[in-house]
């Protein structure tokens, strides 16, 4: 028998779920140095610190495929929303908005948001070097965003961009992928991209592939042109030679409910002939900016933030507009600028999508929403406990494997999203029985129950329902594959 050696960190006595998808198994993980060492029976092995696991849970930590921490990071770094998850991995700079490159001392347009000072970096490279003098408590990676670029770069945000503008804007993106970028995102539904053309977008990344960069994207429609959007989306990967990953994929307004037969089938057959990933977050009403088109579609709007009225974070358009005694128009129209949750998904499409084999958990949580999203607190312990357990929509191994090792390949974050010897010793320890999510619509930041131990890198950052205070997060960049090319 191979023995464990000396352990910084040994994990005893649980049944190991190991994020490949792989059955159950007891095993006894050991950890030294940030790092897996030992996986099986560690016998009578000391270590400078044990977690008794017997009857519960150990997994990867979790990563979270679609997250919006990106100022988070820097100015709330213990994350608790995440930490309480299981989640030790952010990837952030999603549907076209990245931290950096940023214009600075300009006020950006939305959806990009005002942001200090201190948080503002004119080139990508700036923003990862802060991170990693800075570490938060959990591993961050980022994309770079199309719409962040255009911001920098594009004089008039309502046209394509000229051939100079996009000149920029390539350069800009190759300079983040050089820093460490993921990759690419984009956000083309959004008042400030809607104007690019997929050419524009091809020209932007057009040095992706050289790089090892994916491309991810929120689609430029998710409602009754969703089929076509999909086809765009797939011609730009497909351009680039580069994976294309569809962000929180879904069907929006009640005339679309059930489409995501069609939407499924249609990106399998993709796939075939090109790398396609999902990812999905597990509630039927979305978050994103209030917009006047929307309110149709919508049962309700529940208000999260608003630059005009403040006050009316957390309240719906219904009971605004009786309370003010005006139209659900009018009341819409007086708290924008700013954000809402849309209750417009049908929870057919929401089970249909998490079931599909190449979707991954991501929480789209937005953390700077004065009255969040409950996703951001509940996304991952909401797919193990109401999903996995309760509905048997899959099985905890595949739950797992959708919130780890999928994501890891997806995004080429090599030697991580597995419990395997080698790899980073980021680990989440839970209990399969209590495991759910907590958080709701009316109580949106409630952590959620079940999980016992996480642990990044080796070091203890959740424990007794808490954070440790520690923050041994890595700011996680791309392995520079072309670079001097």
């Amino acid at each position: 028998m191979t023995s464990p050696g000396a352990l910084d960190l040994l994990v005893r006595g649980g049944m190991l779920v190991d994020g490949s998808g792989a059955p159950a198994r007891r095993a006894d993980v050991g950890i030294a140095g940030g790092v897996v060492t030992f996986i099986g029976d560690a016998g009578a092995a000391r270590a400078t610190r044990v977690i008794e696991a017997g009857g519960l849970i150990v997994a990867p930590g979790f990563i979270d495929s679609h997250a919006h921490d990106d100022r988070a990071v820097l100015a709330d770094p213990q994350l608790p929303a995440k930490l309480s998850q299981g989640v030790t991995t952010v990837i952030n700079g999603n549907c076209g908005n990245s931290m950096a490159p940023y214009p600075v001392g300009a006020v950006p347009p939305l959806p990009l948001r005002p942001v200090e000072p201190q948080y503002q970096f004119p080139v990508f490279g700036a923003y990862l070097d802060r991170l990693a003098a800075r570490p938060a408590a959990v591993n961050v990676a980022s994309l770079v965003g199309h719409t962040s670029l255009r911001a920098c770069h594009v004089k008039n945000l309502d046209l394509p961009a000229t051939e100079d503008e996009v000149r920029a804007m390539r350069g800009a993106a190759a300079a983040a992928l050089r820093a460490g970028a993921l990759g690419l995102s984009s956000g083309t539904f959004y008042p400030p991209a809607a104007a690019a053309t997929a050419d524009e977008i091809i020209a932007v990344g057009a040095d992706l592939a050289r790089h090892g960069g994916v491309y991810a994207t929120h689609m430029r429609d998710e409602g009754d042109r969703v089929l076509e959007a999909i086809d765009e989306a797939a011609t730009i990967a497909r351009a680039l030679g580069v994976p294309l990953v569809v962000s929180h994929h879904k069907v929006m307004g009640a005339a679309n409910f059930g489409r995501t037969v069609d939407t499924l089938a249609k990106l399998q057959l993709l796939a075939q002939a090109q790398k396609i990933c999902l990812d999905c977050y597990p509630y039927t009403a979305s978050s994103s900016l209030l917009r006047p088109e929307r309110l149709a579609q919508s049962s309700d709007i529940i208000v999260t933030s608003s630059r005009t009225l403040p006050q009316a974070a957390g309240k719906t358009v219904s009971a605004l507009a009786a309370e003010w005694g005006c139209s659900r128009e009018e009341a819409l129209a007086r708290v924008m600028p700013g954000t809402g949750m849309y209750f417009m998904m049908d929870e057919a499409d929401v089970r249909r999508v998490l079931a599909y084999g190449d979707t991954m958990v991501g929480s789209d949580g937005i953390s700077a929403d004065s009255y969040p999203h409950p996703r951001l607190w509940g996304a991952f312990t909401r797919v193990l406990g109401h999903y996995s357990r309760d509905q048997k929509l899959f099985s905890l191994e595949t739950a797992v494997h959708k919130m780890s090792g999928l994501t890891a390949r997806a995004f080429g974050l090599h030697g991580r999203g597995e419990i395997r010897e080698g790899f980073a010793a980021d680990v989440t320890v839970f209990d399969a029985a209590a495991v759910r999510d907590r958080s709701t619509y009316t109580a949106p930041m409630l952590p959620s129950g079940g999980i016992e131990h996480v642990i990044v890198n080796g070091v203890p950052a959740w424990a007794a329902g808490e954070p440790t205070g520690a923050r041994a997060g890595q700011c996680l960049r791309r392995i520079n594959r072309g670079d001097t090319a």
